[in-house]
């Protein structure tokens, strides 16, 4: 529920930064409206956006720390389904993809992915994944030789055959390495970074500074209206990869890039 009100401060601090340096009249007034979207949602403890999403948690679990009660995935679904019914939230989850795409009625299962970590706590991220922007995800299997070009093409494809679909400005995730399943991960857990946070490795660093500027000059701006605040931040994170490949994965937030981590 929390996520779907508040806009996290990282987010909202990015976004009146940019605002204070666009210089586009259309692209101000549009995101003077997305943070007055903003307030009223904090305010009025409303979802800051009608497609609440569909609930993608990541679990960090200490290997020291032992469940009992039930199943932790259980617990989890629960909780999802009490926060959708009384946060009146709406429901977007359906049971099958194919046939009859029925509503599940409680926006349950979520997409659960778990992590073995050491410690002896337990870590619960919650994001609430809207599909106008999920829907802009895309991956290729680059060949080695394509090499950091490669990447940096895949991903402004990406950003600008989106275009204003995933109401920008938006936070790009970039997953690089791995296999298939891994590098779509890779992207989707890269839109969890704060937005103050620099890439620990100064070559993706430069890369992540590279590739906003590249996409912010693209003029898409904010909802599409033109001007230089495509995105907010590019996060890129890398996995070792076969001797063979190059996958790179682009998953995009809109700009209420709503997650709430719980540490127990």
């Amino acid at each position: 529920m929390e996520a779907s009100y508040f806009l996290p401060q990282d987010v909202w601090n990015r976004l009146e930064e940019l605002r204070a340096e666009e210089e586009w009249e259309l692209a101000k007034s549009t995101l003077d409206q997305i943070l007055e979207n903003a307030k009223i949602a904090q305010t009025d403890r409303v979802p800051m956006c009608q497609d609440t999403g569909m609930a993608v948690v990541f679990v960090k679990l200490g290997q020291q720390v032992q469940i009992v009660g039930g199943q932790i995935g259980d617990a989890i679904n629960e909780g999802i389904r009490r926060g959708y019914e009384d946060g009146l939230l709406r429901k977007s989850v359906v049971r099958d993809p194919l046939f009859g795409r029925v509503n599940t009625g409680d926006n349950t299962p979520a997409v659960i992915h778990y992590e073995i970590v050491p410690g002896d706590t337990l870590s619960i991220m919650v994001a609430a994944k809207g599909f106008g922007s999920e829907n802009m995800s895309r991956l290729k299997m680059l060949r080695p030789s394509d090499g950091l070009q490669g990447v940096i093409d895949f991903v402004l494809e990406s950003v600008e055959l989106a275009g204003p679909n995933p109401c920008p400005p938006i936070v790009v995730g970039v997953g690089v390495g791995g296999t298939m399943d891994k590098v779509t991960l890779l992207a989707k857990e890269a839109l969890m970074r704060d937005m103050n946070s620099v890439n620990p490795d100064p070559d993706y660093a430069t890369l992540e500074e590279e590739l906003l500027e590249k996409i912010n000059a693209l003029g898409i701006g904010p909802q599409g209206y033109g001007g230089k605040t495509t995105a907010l931040k590019v996060m890129v994170a890398s996995y070792p990869t076969h001797i063979a490949g190059l996958p790179v994965a682009v998953n995009i937030n809109c700009h209420a890039t709503r997650h709430k981590e719980v540490i127990l």
